[in-house]
């Protein structure tokens, strides 16, 4: 059963790594500089900057932000599951 948490698990975080790439495309198009070489590091940065251009643009967050911050919180909490039924 651990298997089946764990392996949604990792389609929550890859499905936040598609919303993180369409995020710095965005703000790459926009004219905001992308530090690739330490995109791990400042992705919340990016994140954040997504959502103020996006309330700016259109006075809503935007589709990509909920669908990073809710596919993190769902891998972190599905991992967790799948861990503690695996002990």
């Amino acid at each position: 059963m651990s298997i089946f948490f764990i392996t949604l698990a990792l389609i929550c975080v890859f499905w936040g790594v598609v919303s993180s790439i369409v995020i710095v495309s965005f703000l790459s198009n926009h004219g905001v500089k992308i530090n690739y070489f330490l995109l791990k590091l400042f992705l919340p940065k990016y994140v954040s900057q997504y959502r103020k251009l996006k309330i700016e643009e259109t006075g809503k967050p935007g589709y990509w932000y909920y669908s990073f911050v809710v596919s993190m919180i769902s891998a972190l909490v599905l991992a967790i599951i799948g861990l503690l039924l695996r002990v």
